[in-house]
């Protein structure tokens, strides 16, 4: 494991091997533990996207783990005014021990680590999300002890939330159900592999997606970039909402998941939001734990 580009990229055992990592780094900083597992090394924290978890999660793991987190904003560095990302790739290089990077298209994480010579993590692109994952993995197993024989089902658009999660999910042994729109499914190549290698369903059905979930998930109707498409999505996605009704199909004990930031009355209840108020909090928290585990097995 040389980045985290995207969950395709690891195996079964290299994402376990985070986990159990990040639930040990959990253990530590809770019962006072501080290991400065990355002294002395410096991460660059590149922003083309706003962010809220995503940065102060980072920015906080950093200096808990040692090391020394640089904020750069797009529009500070010289990639914001047409600098190619492959001599960005090269200059970073040679100054930082890592790069985080949270940006629009995926090709510009794959490129920085190719033509970088350091540690690239992906902090978001609109294709994939696996920091977020990797911390939902985490809370998936905190609630329920394993992942044999649960079932994920995700509500609302196809999105880079829903590319990640389908790959995280199956991977780890889980079957996996999405509920969306036609015209709004995951990546194509997703839903071939998806297919190809394990339990997958895709349905216009939210109830039909929901039946026995033991976890339920969903996003927002507009991610960052589709302002323009807000009014469209709101009536195409308009039946796409978690509720109390439809939750009732799954399992009693269903955990209800959110990546956050959440539109309480569009993809889901304010009562479902606050009745599962403690997992989805849970979940935000544990993005600090699994991304200082990502830092540690790229950089230490």
């Amino acid at each position: 494991m040389k980045h985290l580009l995207k969950l395709q990229d690891l195996t079964r055992e290299d994402i376990l091997s985070i986990l159990n990592l990040a639930d040990q780094l959990k253990f530590e900083r809770n019962n006072g533990i501080h290991k400065e597992y990355l002294k002395g090394k410096k991460v660059g924290l590149i922003f083309q996207k706003s962010s809220t978890r995503t940065r102060v999660s980072f920015e906080a793991g950093i200096y808990e783990l040692g090391g020394y987190g640089m904020f750069l904003s797009s529009n500070d560095l010289q990639i914001g005014r047409g600098e190619p990302v492959q001599d960005t790739a090269r200059v970073l290089s040679r100054y930082l021990d890592g790069i985080m990077i949270r940006t629009f298209a995926q090709q510009e994480v794959e490129d920085l680590a190719k033509y970088g010579s350091i540690p690239v993590i992906n902090g978001l692109t609109d294709y994939a999300h696996p920091c977020q994952v990797l911390a939902d993995l985490m809370t998936i197993r905190e609630y329920k002890g394993s992942f044999k024989g649960l079932k994920m089902a995700f509500v609302g658009d196809g999105n880079n939330m829903a590319n990640s999660l389908i790959v995280g999910c199956l991977k780890l042994g889980m079957s996996f159900a999405i509920a969306c729109p036609k015209g709004y499914e995951p990546d194509a190549e997703i839903m071939k592999w998806a297919k190809e290698n394990g339990d997958f369903t895709i349905t216009t059905s939210v109830d039909k997606a929901l039946e026995a979930a033991d976890a339920v998930y969903t996003d927002v109707w507009a991610s960052m970039g589709m302002e323009k498409e807000k009014a469209e999505r709101e009536k195409v996605f308009k039946k796409y909402q978690v509720n109390s009704e439809n939750l009732k199909n799954a399992k009693e004990d269903v955990m209800v998941m959110h990546c956050l930031p959440a539109h309480r009355g569009e993809e889901i209840t304010e009562e479902v939001f606050e009745a599962h108020a403690k997992e989805i909090f849970d979940e935000a928290e544990n993005r600090l734990h699994a991304q200082k585990a990502v830092m540690v097995k790229l950089l230490k």
